[in-house]
């Protein structure tokens, strides 16, 4: 018994209290549980301690922190190496990491409680409420010695059910097919990470006027949909994205960590960002590195708020936000969405068409019987990541919320930490007879 204590305590890496789950949550942290107490191996737990620190030790990853839930309650919690490898800083499992896409769920939830108020349909037109998407353009032929393209007219308006789903035919810019970069480029669309100056309006009107790089809903294409949909919101709620989000999402969750740009006094919480040489060697991410930004811009002062990937984040607070999802839209006493709405994101909403190997919802990838069999994921867990290094699942027949944060782009060197962790977290769940609900 005593062991297991131990290892229960070890896995936590911080003195993290054992707490109730609050009526109205002061601050975003699960509560937490001995791993036996919800089917989770203390063993298979050091396991995961022991794969995450050979990364760190082998010099691929300056730091990484991971969280395993079960049941609502927290059995693993843990930062190994450092937040600064240079100045040898250790890695705090409260540190504040830039989550990028990870923005995009937020912002599908946002919206959804829109939808719940009946402010929209999700087969309305985008155009009934941002009319500069009036009468899109899909791109016929493009020259690449000068980008020039020639159009043809869409079949048929862009959907917010499209955007939701990436299935509406916008790109993205930077990091988008040669044609999108090439074209965003040439109109000054911004990429949504690392954007600090302008504002939404101005800019998602903008990207109205660029091509569509295939016909709405043809097929699965990742891009800025999610950012037009934070223009959305403002929109409908009359509010600025980031006001929105902290009043509806936020604050009812204890997200007191969530920013598009962080507060003084959180500043120096915010982890450096990592890249790699032609060596593949890890090294600090040089200002206006890879994707054209600076890798201090959440410390900035910004008025553009990105809904498709500019907020920073902790694992805590992304972790609440995930459970409130799992709980079928409730956390600590607070509604944000009814059942049937989680139902309906988490659900394939693209039919015939392809994620991969999985499907999409509305805002999250489903994963399915196919994509299970490369994973050792449940059938119908959801999850989505960061461009830089930072990933998620949650997983509804095992009860799970996991996360896994790094801060570096690319992940040339890394590509098998993510496939290695979900193996070791499934390795460490022991049976048990009848899970508790959370």
């Amino acid at each position: 018994m005593r062991n297991s204590i131990l290892a229960w305590l070890l896995a936590l890496g911080s003195a993290v209290p054992v707490l109730a789950q609050p009526a109205a949550p002061a601050s975003a942290m699960l509560p937490v549980a001995a791993p036996a107490s919800v089917g989770i191996s203390p063993e298979g737990l050091t396991q995961i301690d022991q794969l995450l620190q050979g990364y760190v030790a082998d010099g691929r990853l300056p730091g990484v922190i991971a969280l395993v839930a079960r049941d609502g309650q927290v059995v693993y919690r843990k930062a190994l190496g450092y937040a600064d490898a240079a100045a040898k800083t250790p890695l705090r499992p409260d540190a504040i990491e830039r989550i990028a896409s990870q923005t995009k769920a937020i912002t599908s939830v946002g919206l959804m409680e829109l939808y719940e108020q009946g402010k929209f349909q999700l087969d309305d037109p985008i155009a009934k409420y941002l009319p500069a998407f009036a009468h899109p353009q899909v791109l016929a032929s493009f020259n690449p010695k000068d980008s020039t393209y020639t159009t043809v007219p869409a079949r048929s308006e862009i959907t917010i059910r499209q955007l939701l789903t990436h299935t509406s035919g916008i790109g993205y810019a930077v990091i988008g097919s040669a044609e999108a970069r090439a074209i965003y480029a040439k109109a000054h669309i911004p990429s949504g990470v690392g954007s600090p100056q302008g504002t939404l309006g101005p800019a998602i009107d903008a990207l109205a006027r660029q091509p569509l790089m295939h016909q709405p809903g043809e097929r699965f294409t990742y891009g800025l949909s999610v950012d037009v949909l934070g223009r959305l919101i403002e929109v409908l709620s009359g509010q600025p994205l980031d006001q929105y989000l902290r009043a509806h999402v936020f604050e009812p969750l204890g997200m007191r960590d969530t920013y598009f740009y962080l507060p003084t006094d959180r500043q120096s919480r915010l982890v450096p960002l990592y890249s790699e040489d032609a060596a593949h060697h890890t090294v600090p991410m040089p200002a206006k590195g890879m994707l054209s930004l600076r890798p201090d811009f959440p410390n900035q002062a910004g008025t553009y708020f990105s809904g498709g990937g500019g907020l920073s984040s902790t694992i805590d607070d992304y972790a609440v936000f995930l459970q409130m999802m799992l709980n079928g839209g409730t956390y600590g006493g607070h509604r944000l969405l009814k059942p049937s709405t989680v139902a309906l994101m988490t659900q394939n909403q693209i039919g015939d068409v392809n994620q991969g190997q999985n499907k999409f919802g509305l805002g999250f990838s489903i994963v399915t019987p196919a994509g299970a069999a490369q994973t050792g994921q449940s059938v119908g867990s959801y999850e989505w990541g960061g461009a830089f290094g930072t990933d998620y699942w949650v997983d509804p027949k095992e009860h799970l919320v996991v996360l896994l944060y790094t801060q570096k782009f690319p992940h040339n060197n890394t590509p098998d930490l993510v496939p290695r962790f979900r193996k070791a977290v499934y390795a460490a769940l022991a049976k048990r007879q009848a899970p508790k609900q959370p």
